[in-house]
């Protein structure tokens, strides 16, 4: 936008606030950098598919997990299946073109990927598809020693608890830390982006049902590499995943108490959190553990953001994975609460059978989530100038009725780039259910409310922006010139010069990039002919700052 004039979207907000706070302002790149041995990931060029059974196909080296690639048709079906290469027998065939999991970011061509297929040491490949498909590679991920877990005995008890403890709905399940799986050695692409939870996407894996529980670490480690390097998500797509023990895991880093954006559902990331159990249920039903966990694990995460498990929502479909979905960008369609991924997207997961299952276990969710509250906030979207006075406010209600909770203990926390929480302020809620709270930000940050005692309860994030204060006065006109400051001093300014046209219309002249050093600048541009101007002093967005514009400087040369 022209005249250095900035605005902040929904989405700009999402983005920017994985970027605040007090630990994130170093380079979230550096912070956030890591290698995968060349080893672990390896690929096959196949190239056309011209529809029935390939002959065996020979990996490059021995591998655990493999995704399929190809560019078009976009709905093709392609099948594949696997064996080791000294002897042993072919696995079931299984569908490897199912779709639905959208980037992080927008894809920038037109390549199709299907669901990663754990498969367990294996060899071999081979492909049948039902018609001609074009641009076939294999992706493969050996499974890294690094993360194996030894003993079909091992616990959850011995395994890092994922914090905090938050008692919503029927109490918090034992959540298996990341770095059970993630071993040091899971880092993601990008600092988590926070969105909000409307509802909830029901998963499955394409994961062999027979798989130890010794193995699932290991499988959980060559998702996260499929979606981390061969696709380019930031993270694992999946905020939590289930086994077959009825082990509930933290999958994508960021806070299991936050509405941490996930890659697992193509156009409605931004609303919703991802739950993936891990196997093939097309045909079987997932083990009573798995199911009992499931449902144990969403009363809790929707109760703990104000959601109930019954009934519709209506969402809007974002541009980045509408591609997934039936429907156009901007699309408001309703879905329900508890959600299978083919409710929202074209794919068959979770599998018939675990699709099947949802009627039953909403009621099932709803039950065991009681008498759940909501906690609810808001701020100026606006970027403001730095310890400028900004008030945050809410209301804390009873979810089924929304009677104000009076006299709650609240905590307003400060959630920091890697997702981190500090309480740095204390209230209680009025007789009506209100709050709020008074912040002066010397850069951008970002807040949420708590609730710590059952019910608990977490509002979503805001962005508290704050933008340099800029100035600009007239040196000169002949020659012109300005001078200028910023506050706080230390961004680098672009100053751009308009020519007014009698339509009031602006035309770029000029622009120079000037250092602010000490806070304060200056700038001389060569004579220019009678007429009116525009001068507009800017910074551009940062860790620690929106970007930031002058008032415009209207200057007259005779």
């Amino acid at each position: 936008m022209s005249g250095g004039q900035t605005r902040l979207t929904r989405r700009a907000v999402l983005q920017g606030a994985a970027l605040a706070g007090a630990s994130a302002l170093v380079d979230p790149g550096r912070v956030l950098a890591g290698t995968v041995p060349p080893a672990t990931v390896f690929g096959s060029h196949v190239g056309l598919l011209r529809g029935g059974q390939t002959a065996p196909i020979t990996a490059p080296g021995t591998f655990s997990l493999v995704g399929l690639e190809w560019t078009a048709p976009a709905g093709a079906r392609i099948d594949l299946r696997t064996r080791p290469a000294a002897g042993g027998s072919w696995s079931r065939w299984v569908s490897a073109s199912v779709r639905g999991h959208a980037p992080d970011r927008p894809a920038t061509d037109a390549r199709q990927f299907g669901e990663p297929i754990w498969t367990g040491p294996a060899s071999l490949v081979q492909l049948r598809s039902a018609g001609r498909v074009n641009g076939v590679r294999l992706h493969f991920v050996a499974s890294p020693a690094a993360v194996r877990v030894g003993g079909e005995a091992h616990a959850s008890q011995a395994m890092p608890v994922a914090q905090p403890i938050l008692d919503a709905g029927p109490g918090q399940p034992p959540i298996i830390a990341r770095a059970a799986w993630a071993g040091g050695r899971a880092y993601p692409r990008h600092v988590p982006l926070y969105g909000t939870v409307k509802l909830a996407f029901v998963h499955h894996s394409e994961t062999p049902n027979c798989y130890g529980p010794g193995q699932v670490p290991s499988i959980l480690f060559s998702i996260f590499i499929y979606h981390r390097y061969v696709r380019d998500f930031f993270d694992i797509a999946y905020n939590f995943a289930i086994d077959a023990f009825g082990r509930v895991w933290e999958a994508r880093a960021g806070g299991i108490d936050e509405a941490v954006i996930g890659a697992h559902a193509g156009g409605y990331n931004e609303l919703s959190t991802g739950v993936v159990v891990l196997g093939s249920f097309g045909a079987v039903l997932p083990p009573p553990a798995a199911l009992d966990a499931l449902g144990r694990l969403l009363a809790w995460k929707l109760s703990l953001h104000g959601v109930p498990a019954l009934g519709r929502v209506p969402v809007v479909v974002a541009a980045d994975g509408a591609n997934y979905t039936l429907f156009a960008p901007g699309t408001q369609v309703s879905l329900p609460r508890i959600a299978g991924h083919r409710d929202g997207d074209q794919t068959s997961c979770p599998g018939d059978a675990l699709y099947g299952r949802l009627p039953a276990i909403r009621p099932r969710v709803a039950q065991l989530a009681g008498q759940p509250a909501r906690l609810t906030i808001a701020a100026p979207v606006a970027p403001v100038s730095p310890r400028t006075s900004v008030t945050i406010a809410g209301r804390f209600t009873a979810l089924a009725t929304g009677a104000p909770l009076a006299g709650a203990p609240l905590e307003i926390q400060q959630i920091t780039g890697t997702g981190a929480e500090s309480t740095i302020a204390t209230l209680t809620a009025d007789p009506d259910g209100a709050w709020s709270y008074v912040a002066t930000p010397a850069q951008n940050v970002l807040l949420r409310a708590l609730h710590r005692p059952a019910p608990a309860a977490v509002s979503d994030i805001v962005l508290l922006a704050v933008a340099p204060a800029i100035t600009l006065s007239l040196a000169s006109t002949s020659p012109l010139a300005v001078t200028g400051t910023v506050t706080p001093g230390g961004p680098g300014v672009t100053l751009d010069l308009y020519r007014v046209a009698a339509s009031g219309r602006r035309r770029l002249l000029a622009s120079k990039q000037l250092a602010a050093t000490g806070g304060s600048f200056h700038a001389q541009f060569r004579h220019r002919g009678s007429g009116r101007y525009v001068l507009v002093a800017s910074t551009v967005a940062s860790v620690q700052y929106a970007a930031g514009a002058s008032a415009p400087l209207t200057v007259t040369i005779p």
